[in-house]
């Protein structure tokens, strides 16, 4: 009781403070509190409307109202609205210089989904979460709710009550939001702040640009400038600044139906973890990103026919794109359109280009009613098709590709390096506007898929056999690859003389199945259960087919046959040809890159590419020592998932590197080149090239995967031990016959020695388990796993040659090198001496 009264006392005290404060206060702003009686009491709280929206305001209308007003921004907010969800996406429209790769155009962060709601006479923007789910009516649901607490973003207050009596609005002003640090919308990531030295955010120097209200979202151009200590340009302004884009999207009322992820087709997809269900765990799933695609008339679908979407997928170009490219970029849009026909659509994807200012005033790229096709004045030399989904069902609702202006650079030398030889077409640095349209709309095409849904499929090249990328019919019938979602790239394995004259690749009967995969309309009357086990039974007919085999981008390529810029079913084949190919243009590329008056920089640029497919090549076969097949299945299917690549094609691998990338060809070394675009570093530019396959061949992750399937396969596999051996014989060869060794094969040798020295010393750098998945990553623990034993093995039998050797091969550099090399693995084998 004494507690009570305590308490009571309190109270009455604290409601005469109030009191007395009130009696004082003139002002008619809100106070803490606000009664939820009276709708005319609860407007009275609030400035007049007309005090703070003037006549001088700017006002526009959409998903809700904007207002300026003296430089202010206010936004008047339904009722309706909040709790509502919206999909919050922040782009960077302009930028400096080297603050980040993709430039203006680009997602500052991942979307993010926030809703608005009315709190103690506040507004407040609020992140929501979709990672964890519960069906609404299940008991469990609420504990999801408590366990992903929504975080508040920001607090506005309500500056006053719309005019509408029937449809509620309350206005807040959001100029401060958008010029402050706030972290949610901010153009740099805590890596950038720390690598560009931001101190602070300077908001005398941040403003508003516009804020545009379209019928489904809102979008905001604002500037945000920091003090840096190391800006990435310009460098004496001390500063960064950034035009930011923000959009803020209304998600669909009605949600579409999700559709389970499954590994063996490709889709880009969201992630959620479901409580409530049957299993005994927390489920975890994924489901499909894709377009909702509805037929118009269901029974005719149904039946068979072809039927037109009741919303199709419409891409619009940007007028900013020079007009000789847009009929091509249209074409790559429309290619899709054969796709779609396999899910049973017809018309369901369409380019266009924009509408003029007479034919719709409203239109603007920035509207999410519209997908379009950027074109950026940028000069960096890639396109991108990112998309903006609902992350509670992986609807998507919009895409904004972005081209970049200098793809058509980055073109031309793929196309020169990988087809002049056998293409007359591509045997200069200015095509013709007909060959660079259809590479444009190679690049159109690759980029919607994408904005499809589709990732790339870097197994899809493997399909074709290389014998096949040599026939003319097969490649005018096929391209190069099943999937345009592969880095194919061009067919750089025909030879001269083999007739073939389509170079490209294009949407093939990978895509085609992919689509319909994902786009099959199921009838509402079909449970999930049902949609699923069609899905499967569909993905299981094609198992054994590698035409539709599906190959996931990985960083390390553990499975050789999901690369990025390969051909062929057989890399060292296809390698071998393409070098034959590189060799051919290497000693025209002088005459097909000549030009009256100019200087010699395109020489460079294209000399130094065919030094990069070498590289490219190298790395095809490499990827095959320590390989692993991945082929993923469900109970229904026979055979593993996991199978280590066959022994004879490991031993394949590593001969070919020993006599082709272990050893500087002769065609690398073009005089006639070299002295027009090299003052002095040829000799260490062969030595980076042949280090880095080096590297790659004796990375700790592969030495590990050739110990653990030697452990666990019951066939004769490609062991570590025999690896070792057969790299060292082969980068040590000229000690068998006491050969004198030239410059390239010493500096190789010494990066071997070094490498090493590396496996005897060094560990694995710790990364994230997610980042795991996407590198391929090999977890080993290098001292205590068998390939220090083996690397000391190497060394001990490598001495013992250097030994016998010196004093064989009559050349003073040979002998000095060979003194060099004992003592540095002397030095390795005991550190202490």
């Amino acid at each position: 009781m004494i507690f009570s009264n305590l308490t009571d006392n309190k109270r009455a005290v604290s409601v005469l403070l109030m009191v007395l404060l009130l009696a004082g206060c003139t002002s008619t702003r809100k106070t803490a509190q606000q009664p939820a009686s009276s709708k005319q009491a609860d407007k009275s709280e609030y400035e007049a409307y007309d005090k703070v929206i003037t006549d001088e305001a700017e006002s526009d209308e959409g998903l809700f109202k904007v207002h300026k007003v003296d430089g202010k921004y206010y936004y008047e907010i339904p009722d309706s609205l909040l709790g509502q969800e919206m999909l919050l996406v922040s782009r960077i429209a302009g930028t400096q210089n080297d603050l980040s790769f993709g430039g203006a155009g680009m997602k500052a962060r991942s979307q993010q989904v926030v809703r608005w709601q009315r709190k103690n006479g506040n507004i407040l923007l609020r992140h929501v979460s979709h990672e964890s789910i519960a069906d609404e009516d299940h008991p469990i649901y609420r504990s999801v709710q408590n366990n992903n607490f929504e975080p508040v973003v920001h607090s506005f207050e309500i500056e006053t009550i719309g005019k509408d009596t029937v449809s509620r609005t309350r206005v807040i002003d959001v100029t401060d939001f958008y010029t402050s640090d706030v972290q949610l919308i901010s153009g740099l990531s805590k890596a950038q702040r720390k690598q560009f030295q931001v101190r602070r955010l300077d908001g005398s120097r941040s403003f508003i640009d516009s804020i545009r209200s379209y019928p489904e979202n809102i979008e905001t151009r604002h500037i945000l400038t920091y003090d840096s200590n190391n800006p990435p340009a310009d460098a004496a302004t001390g500063t960064i600044s950034l035009e930011m884009n923000q959009s803020m999207i209304l998600l669909p009322d009605e949600k579409m139906e999700k559709r389970t992820v499954d590994n063996r087709v490709g889709y880009f997809s969201i992630d959620q973890v479901e409580y409530g269900g049957e299993r005994h765990r927390a489920d975890q799933q994924q489901f499909v990103t894709r377009y909702k695609l509805v037929p118009k008339d269901r029974e005719a679908y149904l039946d068979g026919q072809l039927v037109e979407p009741v919303e199709p997928i419409v891409y619009y170009i940007d007028p900013a794109t020079p007009r000789k490219w847009r009929p091509y970029i249209k074409q790559g849009v429309e290619d899709w359109q054969k796709a779609f026909e396999a899910a049973g659509f017809k018309n369901a994807i369409i380019a266009k280009d924009p509408p003029s200012e007479e034919e719709n005033p409203e239109f603007s790229p920035e509207d999410v009613r519209y997908s379009v096709i950027r074109y950026i004045a940028n000069d960096i030399p890639n396109a991108m098709g990112p998309h903006v989904h609902d992350p509670r069902t992986g609807q998507i609702l919009e895409s904004d590709i972005l081209w970049y202006h200098n793809v058509m650079n980055l073109l031309r030398n793929w196309y020169f390096v990988q087809t002049a030889a056998a293409n007359p077409k591509a045997r200069s640095i200015q095509f013709e506007d007909e060959v660079m349209g259809e590479l444009v709309r190679f690049v159109s095409s690759h980029e919607v898929g994408h904005t499809l849904g589709l990732p790339h499929n870097w197994g899809s090249s493997y399909a074709y056999p290389v014998d096949s990328l040599r026939s003319p019919s097969f490649t005018a019938r096929h391209g190069t690859a099943p999937s345009i979602m592969d880095y194919a790239r061009f067919n750089y394995i025909a030879q001269p003389g083999d007739g073939v004259e389509n170079f490209h690749p294009a949407i093939g009967a990978y895509d085609e199945w992919s689509i319909k995969w994902g786009y099959t309309w199921f009838p509402e009357t079909m449970s999930r259960e049902e949609r699923e086990a069609t899905l499967h039974e569909w993905t299981r007919q094609r198992a054994d087919d590698p035409v539709y085999f599906y190959g996931r981008q990985t960083g390390s390529k553990i499975d050789p046959r999901s690369q990025n810029e390969d051909l062929g079913n057989d890399a060292m084949e296809a390698s071998r040809l393409g070098l034959a190919n590189l060799e051919r243009i290497t000693d025209r590329l002088i005459a097909w890159t000549e030009r009256e008056g100019a200087d010699f920089e395109e020489l460079e640029e294209l000399y130094n590419n065919i030094i990069g497919q070498w590289s490219r090549y190298m790395g095809h076969v490499t990827k095959n020592v320590g390989g692993v097949y991945e082929n993923y299945k469900t109970y229904s299917q026979e055979g593993p998932v996991y199978e280590p690549v066959p022994r004879e094609i490991q031993e394949r691998a590593v001969d070919f590197l020993s006599e082709r990338a272990f050893v500087v060809a002769d065609w690398m070394l073009n005089r006639d080149v070299l002295s027009r675009i090299n003052q002095s570093t040829v000799v260490n530019n062969m030595r980076n090239a042949q280090v880095r396959v080096l590297n790659d061949l004796t990375n700790p992750q592969r030495i590990a995967r050739l110990i653990e399937f030697e452990a666990r396969s019951t066939a004769d596999t490609y062991d570590a031990l025999e690896m070792m051996d057969d790299v060292r014989e082969g980068i040590w060869s000229e000690l068998r016959d006491g050969q004198s060794i030239g410059v390239y094969r010493r500096n190789l040798q010494r990066a071997y020695i070094e490498r090493m020295e590396y496996l005897m010393n060094e560990e694995l750098p710790n990364i994230s388990s997610p980042m795991k998945e996407y590198y391929g990553w090999t977890d080993v623990d290098v001292s205590q796993s068998d390939i220090r034993p083996i690397v000391r093995d190497q060394l001990e039998i490598l001495l013992d040659d250097i030994r016998r050797s010196e004093g064989r091969s009559g050349d003073r550099a040979t002998e000095v090198h060979l003194s060099d090399a004992r003592v540095r693995i002397d030095n390795i084998l005991d550190p202490g001496e």
